[in-house]
């Protein structure tokens, strides 16, 4: 198996280093000799975002007989991907190599149109500039991957190891992977999606706003019911009014938005107190605990029990000396 991982100058050396950490290890398992290739527009050498020179980087050439060609990242003005890798991803993907976009790399092989009418995933911040760029392409910013066997997409950063991972789990099978795994000191298999990692401020609200003060209000009365009507009394609004000021204020309902306040204060709480589920439930505003798993499963694709015991910020027994 060999891997072609496309560098350009500016990459991070994170983004680079994945895909070589991880199919390198399955030939140091003794699995199969899978080989990575480093490859850029023209051959010599390209420099990282931390400013190292990687010299020995091959031309696009070597991709040709490659069986996955990695785009492992992109550069962060997020350009259209020039002629020259458009050709090689087209041409890679037409004789039956896996093409992977990796984070930001999602982008150039999007601009290649081997996305289109499909989903993808790629790093969340910049989800919107994807769909802007490429209509075509329905954008799913909750998982860490989307493979559809000939092309693959993942999420941002540390997702692109996940992403390997299956690659790895799709050639080889569970054992491999787990073997791999253990030697990267990684999970073989995450559940959830980037959408555990994305912040959700409250938009800037102009000072002028007629929303602002209810917004500020209902943050910090979550455990109340929040109806519309509700609200609508404290903005000094009919139901229908303030329904249509408040999407034009915040770009969502009231509903959706008090949920995505509740289900933030709900992951608050779980890395942050030691609460049962009822009373974390209670607290965020949720009717009762089975209510609060059912929401936080489709907004994050885990459970709060495991949501916990991944992000859980209190100090462990002993830390603190005592």
């Amino acid at each position: 198996m060999h891997i072609a991982i496309y560098a350009f100058d500016g990459v991070p050396m994170f983004h680079l280093a994945v895909p070589q950490m991880v199919f390198d290890e399955v030939r140091r398992q003794g699995y199969e000799q899978w080989t990575t290739t480093l490859f850029s527009d023209r051959a010599g050498a390209v420099r990282t975002a931390e400013g190292y020179l990687i010299s020995g980087v091959a031309g696009p050439q070597v991709s040709g007989d490659a069986d996955i060609v990695v785009v492992p990242s992109w550069f962060d003005d997020g350009r259209v991907a020039g002629d020259g890798l458009q050709d090689v991803l087209r041409a890679a993907h037409e004789r039956g190599a896996t093409i992977a976009g990796l984070c930001m790399g999602a982008l150039p092989v999007a601009d290649t149109g081997l996305l289109d009418g499909r989903q993808a995933v790629t790093h969340w911040k910049v989800v919107d500039a994807l769909a802007e760029r490429r209509s075509s392409v329905r954008t799913d910013a909750s998982v860490l991957y989307i493979d559809h066997g000939d092309v693959i997409t993942s999420a941002g950063t540390a997702s692109a190891i996940d992403a390997c991972l299956h690659l790895v789990r799709r050639h080889l099978g569970a054992a491999a992977t787990n073997s791999v795994s253990r030697a990267l000191v990684v999970a073989p298999h995450r559940e959830g999606g980037q959408a555990q990692y994305i912040e959700r401020p409250l938009p800037p609200q102009r000072g002028e706003d007629p929303v602002s003060a209810v917004l500020e209000w209902a943050l910090q009365n979550l455990a109340e019911p929040l109806t519309i009507e509700q609200l609508a009394v404290r903005a000094h609004m009919s139901r229908r009014t303030f329904v249509r000021t408040f999407r034009a204020s915040t770009g969502a309902t009231p509903a959706a938005w008090v949920r995505s306040r509740r289900l933030d204060e709900s992951r608050r709480l779980l890395e942050e107190t030691n609460l049962p589920m009822d009373q974390v439930a209670d607290a965020s505003g949720f009717a009762s605990a089975v209510t609060m798993r059912q929401n936080f499963a489709a907004a994050f694709r885990t459970t709060p029990t495991e949501y916990r015991r991944r992000f859980d910020a209190l100090p462990a027994p002993g830390a603190l000396g005592d």
